[in-house]
């Protein structure tokens, strides 16, 4: 009979905490009369997590063996355990905001993660609509962890015990939390943030459970635009159907890249950040926000200034 190794109860574990969680959100939105969940978008995020669920299982047994070969060549080890354990979770956590920085300013990489964000909707389902093709590359990212001493699967331990935590920050209620913890701990305030298409708020807010690496990189925004949240992205498409929802944006690249002249431009329409354009047609987010400063902040500076 197989045994469940740590990682398998421990994500059974994770998912059941989630689905329960998941409905009792689910139920108070619907009795409150909140609107956070709509049926398709709900089909949509499940759908999305079985792919990515599928593409797990398919990668899980090179993923192990990746990670257990680089192990073998560890740099040190640290044999006291819970240095050990808080080392393990505080890097691995960074290398996933690396790997989520990366999703944002290279459009390659955007293409495959521009999933998780094209919801017009926030909740916890919203953390189940997974970016369906990052296992296929996610491995590499935590190699350093495999040399600097951890084992494969302690390494998958420590990436299934942050993503719960990933999980939980994607809601609407307002959880009154101490100001503290927002200094340290990425909370669903920051969160709300990280998935808004109002411009001042995009690409912000990458980390999964510490917040100190966007408040390190500058990355990080608070919550305090005076007009709502738009959760999505800057252009939806207009087919949300189970393929496009995926492949939109590779279709997007696609005809950039063909389109653009000389090599430099189709390697500039890879690697650059999302709204990047040979001819300046589209703007990235960056552009658009120090234009939004202009035209909105400096005023209101000045009026200050002058008052």
């Amino acid at each position: 009979m197989h045994h469940l190794d740590k990682t398998e109860i421990s994500a059974i574990v994770i998912l059941c905490l989630l689905v329960i969680l998941t409905l009792v959100e689910m139920g108070l939105s619907y009795w409150e009369d909140r609107h956070y969940y709509e049926t398709r978008d709900t089909f949509t995020n499940v759908y999305l997590t079985s792919l990515a669920v599928v593409t797990n299982l398919i990668v899980k047994g090179s993923t192990f063996i990746i990670l257990s070969f680089t192990y073998r060549y560890r740099l040190f080890q640290i044999h006291n355990v819970w240095l050990y354990w808080f080392v393990l979770i505080v890097a691995q956590d960074f290398l996933y905001w690396l790997l989520h920085y990366i999703g944002h300013y290279c459009r390659l990489f955007w293409a495959i993660h521009v999933t998780h964000h094209s919801s017009e909707h926030f909740n916890f389902t919203t953390g189940f609509r997974s970016t369906v093709f990052e296992p296929l590359y996610r491995v590499f990212f935590y190699l350093p962890l495999a040399l600097f001493g951890f084992s494969a699967l302690d390494i998958l331990y420590a990436y299934l015990v942050t993503q719960f935590y990933g999980n939980l920050v994607h809601t609407q209620y307002k959880i009154p939390l101490p100001k503290w913890y927002g200094w340290i701990f990425v909370t669903p305030a920051h969160h709300r943030v990280h998935h808004a298409s109002n411009i001042p708020y995009l690409d912000k807010n990458m980390g999964m459970v510490l917040i100190l690496w966007d408040r390190m990189f500058g990355t990080f925004r608070d919550e305090d635009l005076p007009e709502p949240v738009k959760y999505g992205i800057t252009k939806q498409p207009d087919d949300m159907g189970p393929v496009n929802v995926i492949f939109h944006e590779w279709k997007a690249l696609i005809h950039d890249v063909k389109h653009a002249p000389g090599v430099k431009n189709k390697l500039g329409y890879l690697f650059n950040p999302p709204g990047w354009s040979h001819d300046g047609s589209t703007q990235t987010a960056r552009v658009m926000q120090r234009e939004y400063e202009i035209q909105h902040i400096s005023p209101l500076i000045e009026q200050k200034q002058t008052a």
